[in-house]
C-alpha cells in the first residue's frame, strides 16, 4: 500500500460501513464513501473530513447498473473495495413460509449488487499494485454454525433470506478469490459480528458490540500485506468455519 491508496466502501454513510471508512482513512487512504442518498453521503464524508480523513462521497446504489457504471467511470484509481452494502428482509421467515420475492429482494443487494460493483471496479483493481476486496458477510452465513448442536446458531429460528444470502456471499467470495489470485488480488469475507446498528435495532435482545468493533476485522482484511490470505472467512478471532 502507498500513500496514494484509494478505497471504496459501499453503504458507508452509517453503521459498520461508516466505521470502515473511518478506519481506512486513519490508515492514510483516500476513501470514497459510497451511499445511495447523496445528502447523507455528503454529511457522513464531511464528518470524517472534519476528523482529518481524506474522505469523499460518491453516490452509489448497488442495485442500479447505471449508477455503478457512472461511479466506476468517475474513478481513475482503486486499490481497495469493501462490499459492505447489505439489507435484511422484513419477512425473514422459515423457507416454507417465505415469498419468493422476499428472497429476490435480499439477493438483489447482498449478492447481485456485490457482483455488479466488483465487476465494474475490476479494471481499476487489476491495475493496482496491491488490490484487496473484502465482502462483508456475517456469522449467520456459516453452515457449520447452524448445523453444530453445540453452537447457539443451531437453535435460531430457520430463516430463508438474510442468512442464505450471506452463505451465498461466502461462496461468491471464494470464486472471486480463485479467479483473481493470478492478478495478486486478495479477496476475503468478513464476519463483523452482531453490532448495534440499524440492521439489528429490531432484534429482541440488547447488543453492546459497536459498529467500530465490527469494522476492525474488515479494516484488517483490507490492509493485508502481500503474503496475506485469500478466499477465507474471518472474524476477530480468526477463521470462521464455512
Amino acid at each position: 500500500m502507498t500513500e496514494n491508496t484509494t478505497a471504496l466502501v459501499t453503504g458507508a454513510n452509517k453503521g459498520i460501513g461508516y466505521e470502515v471508512a473511518a478506519g481506512l482513512a486513519r490508515e492514510g487512504m483516500t476513501v470514497l464513501l459510497g451511499s445511495r442518498d447523496r445528502e447523507r453521503g455528503e454529511q457522513a464524508a464531511a464528518r470524517l473530513r472534519a476528523a482529518g480523513g481524506d474522505v469523499h462521497p460518491i453516490v452509489l446504489d448497488v442495485t442500479d447498473p447505471a449508477a455503478i457504471e457512472a461511479a466506476a467511470a468517475a474513478l481513475t484509481r482503486l486499490d481497495v473495495l469493501v462490499n459492505n452494502a447489505g439489507i435484511s428482509s422484513p419477512v425473514d421467515r422459515p423457507p416454507g413460509a417465505t415469498p419468493p420475492q422476499a428472497l429476490r429482494d435480499v439477493f438483489e443487494t447482498n449478492i447481485i449488487g456485490v457482483l455488479m460493483v466488483t465487476n465494474a471496479m475490476l479494471p481499476l483493481l487489476r491495475r493496482s499494485p496491491a488490490a484487496r476486496i473484502v465482502n462483508v458477510s456475517s456469522g449467520v452465513g456459516s453452515l457449520a454454525h447452524h448445523t453444530d448442536p453445540g453452537h447457539y446458531m443451531s437453535g435460531l429460528p430457520p430463516m430463508a433470506t438474510y442468512p442464505v444470502s450471506k452463505t451465498a456471499l461466502n461462496a461468491l467470495t471464494v470464486q472471486y478469490a480463485k479467479e483473481l489470485h493470478k492478478d495478486g488480488i486478495l479477496v476475503n469475507a468478513a464476519a463483523p459480528g452482531a453490532c448495534a446498528t440499524d440492521l439489528t435495532k429490531d432484534l429482541p435482545y440488547k447488543i453492546t458490540r459497536t459498529a467500530a468493533d465490527g469494522a476492525a476485522v474488515i479494516v484488517r482484511l483490507a490492509t493485508l500485506g502481500p503474503d496475506g490470505p485469500t478466499g477465507g472467512f474471518y472474524d476477530d478471532d480468526g477463521i470462521v468455519p464455512w
